[in-house]
C-alpha cells in the first residue's frame, strides 16, 4: 500500500506569519512613541533590549543558519565602540560616528574573513577568540584609550540628557528593525538557501554550484556589521569605553545564551531568547556572580533537555511559524489511498 497526496502545495507565508508581521509593524510604531510616555529608566532598559535582539539575531544568523560557531564576536562589538570613540574625538558628530564606525568594522571584517573562513568547526571558534585578544591588545596601545583606563564619549555631553536618551533609543529601534528586516530578506533569498545548504553539507553545496566562500563571507560581514552597531549603541548609552569591558567574552556568552534558550536556527528563537534574557537580567542581574552561575546552568539544561530551544518546542507542538525563512510542503488533510499494481 502507498499513500499518494491528492493535491499538495508549497507554502511560505501563512495566515499566522502575515498577522505576525502586521503585529510587528504595529509594535514598532508603538515603540517609536515610547520616549514621549515612558520614564527615563524604562527608555534606557528598552534600548538595552533592542541591542540584545540585534546581538542574538546576528549570532543566530552566523551559527544557527551558517554553521559558523564563533566565540569571538565580541571583537566586532568592541571595534564598533572603539571606532565610535575615535571618530567622535576627530570631530565627527557622535551619532554619525556610531554609524560610520559600524561600516568601518564591516570593511575590516572582509580581509579578516579571507583567513578565518578557511577554518572550520572548533578551529574557527577558537580562531575568532584569538583575533579578539589580539585586537584588544592593539586597542590598548592607542594613547587616546590609555590602556585599560579607557576614555569617554564626551562629545555626547553637548546634548541634554533627554535629547540624548531619546535619540539613542530611536537609533537602537531603527537599527534593530532595519537589521532584522535585512537579515530576514537575505535568509529568504537564494543566498539564504545557499547559506543553509553550506551549513548542512558544504561539499554537497559546492557540488551543485554554490559559491561557498563568497556566501560565507556575506554572512560573516553582515554579522560583523550588526554586532558593531550594537557595540556603538551600547557605548552611547554607557558613554564610557574600557577595552576589557567591550572586548570581554561575556558578550558572546550572552549571545550564545539567548540563541540556545530561544532556539538556534529559528528566526523567532533569537528574538524570544533576547526577550527572556532581558527579563532575567532585569529581575536577577543584581545578584552578581549567582546571576552568571544561573545563566550558565540554564544554558546547560536547555542544551541537554530542550536542544531546539523554547521556540523550537513551540513550533514542533503547535506548527506555528511566524517568520518563516524557508518553504514547506503542505499536504492535504485527507490522503488518497491507492493500491500498488
Amino acid at each position: 500500500m502507498t499513500y499518494v497526496p491528492k493535491d499538495f502545495s508549497v507554502e511560505r507565508w501563512t495566515r499566522s506569519s502575515r498577522l505576525a508581521v502586521l503585529g510587528g509593524v504595529l509594535l514598532l510604531a508603538l515603540f517609536a512613541t515610547a520616549p514621549v510616555w515612558m520614564g527615563a529608566g524604562a527608555v534606557d532598559r528598552m534600548t538595552a533590549l533592542f541591542i540584545y535582539v540585534i546581538l542574538a539575531a546576528m549570532w543566530n544568523a552566523l551559527a544557527g543558519y551558517g554553521g559558523l560557531v564563533s566565540v569571538g564576536q565580541q571583537v566586532f562589538f568592541g571595534l564598533g565602540a572603539y571606532f565610535t570613540v575615535r571618530l567622535a574625538d576627530a570631530g565627527l558628530n557622535p551619532f554619525v560616528s556610531l554609524v560610520v564606525a559600524a561600516f568601518i568594522t564591516a570593511l575590516l571584517s572582509i580581509p579578516l574573513s579571507f583567513f578565518m573562513l578557511r577554518l572550520k568547526g572548533g578551529e574557527f571558534a577558537i580562531g575568532m577568540w584569538v583575533v579578539t585578544e589580539i585586537v584588544h591588545l592593539l586597542v590598548n596601545l592607542d594613547q587616546l584609550i590609555q590602556g585599560e583606563t579607557g576614555t569617554s564619549l564626551i562629545s555626547l555631553n553637548v546634548y541634554d540628557s533627554q535629547t540624548r536618551r531619546a535619540t539613542i533609543y530611536w537609533m537602537a529601534l531603527v537599527a534593530m528593525a532595519g537589521l532584522l528586516g535585512l537579515l530576514f530578506a537575505v535568509l529568504r533569498s537564494r543566498a539564504g538557501a545557499a547559506i543553509q545548504a553550506i551549513r548542512d553539507n558544504e561539499d554537497a553545496a559546492m557540488s551543485v554550484g554554490v559559491k561557498v566562500m563568497a556566501t560565507k563571507r556575506l554572512l560573516f560581514v553582515l554579522a560583523a556589521f550588526g554586532v558593531a552597531v550594537a557595540g556603538g549603541l551600547w557605548l552611547a548609552t554607557a558613554t564610557t569605553f574600557q577595552p576589557k569591558t567591550y572586548f570581554s567574552i561575556q558578550w558572546t556568552a550572552y549571545m550564545i545564551f539567548m540563541v540556545l534558550v530561544g532556539g538556534i536556527g529559528k528566526f523567532e528563537g533569537a528574538i524570544l531568547g533576547a526577550v527572556l534574557f532581558f527579563v532575567i537580567e532585569t529581575y536577577f542581574g543584581n545578584l552578581g556572580v549567582w546571576y552568571l552561575i544561573g545563566l550558565g546552568a540554564t544554558a546547560v539544561l536547555f542544551s541537554l533537555y530542550l536542544p531546539s530551544g523554547l521556540w523550537g518546542a513551540i513550533e514542533q507542538r503547535s506548527d506555528v511559524r511566524l517568520l518563516p525563512v524557508g518553504y514547506r510542503l503542505k499536504l492535504p488533510a485527507n490522503l488518497v489511498k491507492q493500491e500498488d499494481r
